[in-house]
């Protein structure tokens, strides 16, 4: 497995400085955050360390004389917006950047893109589908005449009242999946799978592993913590950050040792990305460093 990290946690620095910071750290892959150049609408996100809005064979070139000798790879491009959300504006400028975005990663020669699938929270589950069979097999084509394999993260995006129960992403949940890949079984279509959303709907990530063995594209490594006097609380029908929170590997509840030992057990030989949400790491550039160096110290124990 590689070891490295999703770039969107250094919105400070340009993608030549997250390369040369990722080599001066001994990290293996970036997964590139590849935001269209917009404000953003959460936290983590509208970050562009690669513009594939008109990615052509010149910035093909420039990105691949960046890394030329810097020993780092890039393993996915990522871009997490929501394609089916009910704005059709949005929503259509989503699928298109998506698509651009596909269309960059097969001109660079990469195996991945990671984004998200998309829903609309106010539709129940039947429309989503619907709106899904009109949307994503289209991308997954293109997916396949690139060259290129989508995966799509396991995150709800459930942060308010508003957004229950469905949150604003279809695939949370091996239900899901089956459904998804039985509506498009294309090899090209899998998942950015993330232990720490398992943390917190109570599911158990290591089974998830072995289920979808064929279907793991690319992993995310963060972890979760689940506030369980928060939870006595407000109970499992609050909105989930009212009890649980996002961590650094290895200071939550994740079984990383089950999950390593799932993923070794499927020979899975990808990218595993640390993906820094932790609020207690988030004060300044050098306290999001410090982050990834740490998570990476844990990490090497299982990679």
């Amino acid at each position: 497995m590689k070891l490295g990290f999703f770039t969107a946690i250094l919105p400070d620095l340009s993608f030549r400085q997250v390369v040369e910071f990722a080599a001066a750290e001994g990290f293996q892959c970036l997964e590139v955050a590849c935001w269209p150049k917009m404000k953003a609408d959460r936290r983590y996100a509208g970050i562009t360390h690669l513009d594939v809005g008109d990615f052509g064979q010149a910035q093909a070139d420039e990105v691949r004389a960046i890394l030329a000798g810097q020993g780092v790879e890039i393993s996915a491009l990522g871009y997490y917006p929501n394609p089916l959300c009910a704005d059709q504006a949005e929503s259509a400028a989503a699928v298109e950047h998506i698509r651009k975005m596909i269309t960059a990663a097969g001109r660079l020669g990469l195996a991945g893109v990671n984004t998200f699938v998309g829903r609309d929270p106010a539709l129940p589950l039947e429309e989503n589908w619907k709106r899904f069979d009109r949307l994503w097999p289209p991308i997954i084509e293109h997916a396949q005449q690139c060259g290129v394999r989508v995966g799509i993260e396991n995150c709800p995006m459930l942060f308010t009242g508003d957004e229950w129960p469905g949150g604003r992403n279809l695939a949370i949940s091996p239900k899901i999946w089956r459904e998804m890949f039985r509506r498009i079984p294309s090899p090209h279509f899998g998942l950015n799978y993330d232990p720490s959303h398992a943390v917190w709907q109570l599911m158990d990530s290591p089974r998830h592993v072995r289920e979808f063995a064929d279907r793991i594209f690319h992993v995310h490594a963060k972890d979760a913590r689940l506030l369980r006097d928060r939870l006595g609380d407000v109970g499992i029908l609050a909105a989930p950050l009212e009890f649980h929170e996002p961590k650094l590997p290895g200071l939550g509840d994740v079984p990383w040792g089950e999950l390593f030992a799932a993923l070794t057990d499927i020979g899975y030989q990808g990218a595993v990305c640390i993906e820094v949400e932790d609020r207690a790491y988030e004060q300044t550039l050098a306290a999001r460093q410090h982050a990834l160096r740490q998570a990476k110290r844990f990490l090497e124990n299982f990679c």
